[in-house]
């Protein structure tokens, strides 16, 4: 499963791009083993590949089941049909997921974090307005692998972050720069929140350098702190890997990224073969957008997950400004 999603982004790199629409929506989802009912939400990012193919890039919540607390990343290719002059889109979507459980055991036990691959069924009707607004029904089933499974039905309202030439899904490549970004030093503060139960909230702070090294892709640098509280006390660096996008004549960029956290967490404890174990390698996912103030400056809000194999994963959440060059 890892194979595949990772090979689904490297095609999604290289096919030709076209406008984009981003969509929120909200729902209820259920699984069967024991029944449990519970919220949902989604935020979604999609983009056309022609009239009848798109993929799409999303974050997938799944709520809090009684003993699971379980969200995701998803990567889903769709081929859909277009009706009543191109207003009514449906579409069938297929792909993959990895995604984080913070288990919570029914004997009161410590809370865990889990992660794993799963794949990722969708339907959906979207009815687009004569603005770029419009609304979408979605359903979805993800089977968990190693977690459970969960079926899903989602409702909500989305934006085409590029005018379209006609009514309906845009299909027409728009105009686009070289590279996103040349060259970005970001200045961020913000929270972290740690995934299981206790005292796991501080302030962070972050430092970011991004480059931009082909059109849709980008490389960031970063040195961070998350902050001390009673479960973690941690600071490293970071190095990543982007997909970005322009939009809106440059003023707006989105992006999501992948990569690895050097990071040393005071309160980890414990030795391994003689050596201090505080020191170790995460893994960190991320989106992030960003505002064009002018020529050389911007703003930048970003939200990473680090995924770590101590039961310490976190959302950090960050904003700060930025200065291009």
């Amino acid at each position: 499963m890892r194979r595949a999603t990772l090979s689904l982004i490297l095609v999604l790199l290289a096919w030709p791009a076209f406008a984009g629409e981003i969509s929120f929506l909200g729902g209820n989802g259920w699984t069967n083993n024991p029944v449990e009912k519970t919220f949902a939400w989604q935020v979604q990012y999609m983009e056309g590949l022609g009239e009848h193919f798109a993929y799409s890039l999303s974050y997938v919540n799944q709520g809090h089941f009684i003993s699971h607390h379980r969200d995701a990343n998803a990567a889903n290719l769709w081929v859909r049909t277009n009706l009543f002059d191109r207003q009514l889109s449906l579409g069938a979507g297929f792909g993959g997921l990895f995604y984080y459980d913070t288990i919570h055991p029914a004997n009161g036990g410590a809370a865990q974090d889990f992660h794993g691959w799963g794949t990722m069924v969708n339907v959906a009707a979207t009815w687009y307005t004569e603005s770029r607004l419009f609304y979408q029904l979605q359903g979805y089933w993800v089977r968990g692998g190693q977690s459970f499974n969960t079926l899903s039905a989602l409702a909500g309202i989305g934006y085409q972050l590029d005018a379209p030439p006609s009514p309906g899904p845009d299909v027409k490549g728009t105009r686009l720069t070289k590279t996103t970004t040349d060259n970005e030093l970001t200045v961020l503060g913000g929270e972290t929140v740690v995934n299981i139960p206790g005292q796991g909230r501080s302030r962070a702070i972050a430092l970011e350098y991004r480059r931009g090294l082909w059109r849709f892709l980008e490389l960031t640098a970063g040195a961070r702190y998350e902050g001390r509280n009673d479960l973690i006390d941690r600071y490293g660096l970071t190095t990543q890997l982007w997909l970005a996008k322009p939009f809106l004549d440059d003023r707006i960029a989105l992006s999501a990224g992948f990569g690895g956290y050097y990071a040393v967490d005071q309160r980890r404890g414990g030795h391994e073969e003689g050596r201090n174990s505080n020191a170790f390698v995460a893994e960190i996912a991320s989106m992030s957008g960003s505002f064009r103030l002018s020529e050389h400056w911007h703003i930048r809000a970003t939200w990473d997950r680090i995924i770590t194999s101590y039961n310490r994963d976190s959302d950090v959440f960050l904003g700060g400004i930025g200065y291009r060059f």
